[in-house]
């Protein structure tokens, strides 16, 4: 998923349908829907906070580990190696196998739509919210809409998800409680205090670490809300020129993975490109910690928050307007980004109707994206 999940991080939430609840039955739909509603809550990379939190309760903190690094990894180490060669693939064949990988993920992300909603809008009033939200997302400022729907649903879950009870059952299986939650919450806000009283006069890579820090700890919303958060980090004190800046952002869009994975890019050019693999490393570990020890350390205590009815019932607004979020993430970026004609529509109709009616593995629809797109650019279509 790390190699193909384009479109943002909602958009990922339909890969991670797929592979977890309907391909692998990792996890059931409830489970999926009690572990939604958190990572929309925090601060951070919510794509990101949800493998991870997949990790965690399949294999502990190993899985945790593995999960983040598989996923993460990939779009990574693309931007590092853009960082370092300034040149993003803008080969022929390169570009034609990135635009089929694009038309992968509208065919994921719409069935995606399909099975979600069919678990998460099951009744009237749902449907409304996730309408609803879908057309604010077309309405609403870009920087803040997600943000903004997801507090809306959450605050008229209680009026209007009235079918919802308290969640009752198992609490989540997890090999550590609410003590060792209660740590990594305290670490979160330690590390959060002492970024921001790290001094102007302190080597370039503490500073740099700080200011990822605080980044990842203040980003609400999805991914792209992370930029402008950056651009005043790294731009403003003179680490890193605007057009560099603007260059690791160009290079972003055509990667898969979360955006968050930028911060390679920045690391690895900070300082008049002196940064490297360390500046990378840095960078990469600082933005995304914050929001893996918030996910972590709230995991413990969210299963005694479910078993009250008004928080079961935010959680469905939340889940609801979700359902939303992935329709408008379909439409944009991911149609606008890959379907321009009339062969690319096709080829994504035809991976849609791999996926739901054959019911073929996700390798086989990629294969077929990325083939057909090569094939069709190199004839001219």
């Amino acid at each position: 998923m790390g190699l193909t999940s384009f479109g943002g991080p909602i958009a990922h939430l339909g890969y991670y349908h797929r592979e977890f609840v309907l391909r692998r039955q990792w996890v059931d739909e409830a489970l999926y829907a009690q572990l939604l509603a958190p990572c929309q809550f925090l601060p951070g990379p919510s794509s990101t906070q949800f493998g991870f939190s997949i990790g965690l309760l399949r294999a502990g903190w190993r899985g945790a580990l593995a999960a983040f690094c598989a996923f993460t990894l990939p779009s990574a180490l693309l931007m590092f190696a853009f960082a370092v060669s300034s040149a993003p693939p803008n080969g022929f064949y390169e570009q034609a196998l990135l635009h089929g990988l694009k038309l992968v993920a509208v065919a994921v992300v719409a069935q995606g739509i399909l099975a979600m909603a069919r678990t998460l809008t099951p009744d009237r009033p749902r449907i409304l919210l996730a309408v609803a939200s879908l057309g604010l997302m077309q309405v609403i400022s870009p920087a803040w809409s997600q943000l903004i729907v997801i507090a809306l649903g959450a605050a008229l879950g209680p009026l209007l998800c009235r079918s919802v009870g308290a969640r009752s059952g198992a609490p989540l299986p997890l090999e550590y409680g609410e003590r060792a939650g209660a740590v990594l919450l305290s670490l979160f806000a330690v590390l959060l205090l002492d970024a921001w009283l790290v001094p102007a006069t302190a080597p370039m890579l503490l500073r740099a670490a700080a200011a990822f820090y605080k980044t990842g700890s203040l980003v609400f919303g999805g991914g792209h809300v992370v930029l402008p958060l950056l651009k005043q980090a790294v731009v403003e004190p003179g680490w890193l020129s605007e057009s560099d800046f603007l260059a690791g952002y160009g290079a972003a869009q055509a990667v898969p993975g979360p955006m968050f994975s930028v911060a390679a890019f920045l690391g690895a050019r900070l300082d008049h490109g002196q940064g490297g693999a360390l500046g990378a490393a840095v960078c990469l570990v600082s933005i995304f910690l914050p929001g893996l020890l918030l996910v972590s350390g709230v995991l413990p205590f969210w299963n005694r928050l479910a078993r009250h009815a008004a928080v079961s019932r935010s959680m469905a607004g939340v889940n609801a307007a979700v359902v939303g979020l992935l329709a408008a993430a379909l439409y944009d970026p991911l149609w606008v980004s890959a379907v321009h004609e009339a062969a690319d529509l096709l080829i994504a109709l035809v991976g849609f109707v791999l996926l739901v009616v054959a019911r073929m593995p996700a390798l086989a629809v990629v294969a077929w994206c990325v083939v057909a797109s090569v094939a069709g650019a190199a004839m001219g279509w």
